[in-house]
């Protein structure tokens, strides 16, 4: 590359969502560009502790109040909470982002749920790429996956799939996403836009799929301008680092079964409760991982401990298994530590990435709504009982390498500034 580019990395989500980003701001700015993430206050200090750019999309206050809603994960709910919350919200700021620190080196990387971006490329011709980490965001009326938890294959006939989506953008999506982003077009003197979620958030010029063709293979109808370059890992692990009393509980037996629900959930009691029982009734050692612990019950077998954030790059290559909520970043490290999955998908993309781990053959799920001890104890029993499911973990745990994901991105996004519009 002979010039050096500014970079603005929209993102809007849970640690799940910012650290791939992190990790694409780390790798451009290696190559000699600079990275500015447009994000949460809640990850300010992480980022700006990388050498990175930040720029606050909402305030801490804004976080909080998300990650406390009891409907962010609700299957049905949840969608409706994220959009009202925190897309529709986050619009209007990431425009004015990009268009006060726009330049004529400027390249926009933005997650397909940060709207505003989509707008600046259109008003203001800024080139840009949407990357998306998950597979499920990216229609197709060939082989679909999961579409929330109701299956689209290639089986099913094609009025059925046209009229499922059409039905799911009017009673859903573009009931709460639509006015409010056409009523910002409208003072952008843009055209007014329907079917938010089925064309227009991809970026006409580039769209980055930042998983591998053998997790979701590329559909026939997907953007033709799609590229699918695996996925990115990162963490704030350090080799050999842990905290003491993750590294002491590690070292004092056998691998443990770790439970964790994504590190933006804060209400699900449930799952914790029942997960404790499990834990109790197979006598296995288990850690419980979540950065809201009044989740957690009060009285604990002796084999059970609780503990906040954890680097799973550094916990996960020591665990029996890992209990969690399918959250498509926890999944990549899983699969690269090479250790079964017991996914509990809640709602968004998490049964799409479900149906994909128990069709790679590497675990198994238990939806949310049907979480019980009884259950737990005997998938878990199940899949540490197998030993063709384990060599698989094992087996595909080399097919991960971030490197060359974080690589093949760069060069797409800087082959992206020669389309900069007059």
């Amino acid at each position: 590359m002979s010039h050096t580019l500014d970079v603005i990395l929209p993102t809007i989500g849970s640690a799940g969502d910012v650290h791939p980003v992190v990790a694409l701001g780390l790798a451009l700015a290696a190559r000699g560009h600079k990275a500015t993430i447009v994000t949460s206050p809640f990850f300010q200090e992480l980022i700006e502790a990388q050498g990175l750019g930040f720029l606050p999309l909402g305030t801490l206050e804004d976080a909080r109040a998300t990650i406390a809603d009891p409907d962010l994960w609700h299957p049905r709910k949840g969608f409706e909470v994220v959009a009202r919350r925190a897309i529709v919200p986050a619009m209007a700021e990431t425009y004015k982002h990009i268009e006060r620190h726009a330049g004529p080196r400027t390249v926009v990387v933005a997650s397909g749920i940060a709207f505003g971006a989509r707008l600046a490329q259109e008003r203001l011709g800024v080139p840009t790429a949407t990357i998306h980490l998950q597979p499920s965001i990216i229609r197709s009326l060939v082989e679909q996956g999961m579409a929330g938890n109701i299956r689209i294959s290639a089986s099913q006939p094609m009025w059925f799939k046209r009229g499922f989506f059409r039905l799911a953008d009017w009673l859903v999506i573009d009931r709460v996403l639509k006015a409010p982003l056409n009523q910002l077009r409208a003072t952008l003197d843009l055209p007014p836009v329907d079917r938010v979620m089925y064309r227009w958030l991809h970026s006409p010029q580039l769209v980055i799929g930042f998983f591998p063709e053998w997790f979701a293979p590329a559909q026939p109808d997907w953007p033709p301008h799609t590229h699918l370059v695996g996925f990115p890992l990162w963490d704030t692990g350090r080799p050999g680092v842990l905290p003491p009393d993750a590294r002491e509980f590690l070292a004092a037996g056998a691998p443990p079964v770790i439970f964790t629900p994504g590190s933006a959930t804060a209400t699900l009691h449930a799952y914790f409760r029942e997960s404790v029982a499990a834990a109790r009734e197979l006598g296995l050692r288990a850690m419980l991982v979540t950065n809201y612990p009044d989740q957690v019950p009060r009285e604990l077998p002796s084999h059970v401990r609780t503990f906040g954030y954890l680097p799973f790059s550094e916990v996960l290559p020591r665990a029996a298994m890992l209990v969690y909520h399918g959250g498509i970043g926890t999944l990549a490290q899983t699969i690269k530590a090479g250790i079964p999955h017991l996914v509990v998908p809640n709602g968004h993309d998490q049964f799409d990435n479900a149906f994909r781990i128990e069709g790679l053959g590497l675990g198994r799920s238990i939806p949310q709504t049907a979480y019980r001890a009884r259950a737990v104890v005997k998938a878990i029993r199940g899949i540490l009982d197998d030993g063709a499911l384990i060599a698989r973990c094992r087996d595909h745990a080399p097919r991960i390498d971030s490197d060359a994901a974080l690589t093949r991105a760069c060069e797409l996004i800087e082959s992206l500034s020669a389309t900069r519009s007059a």
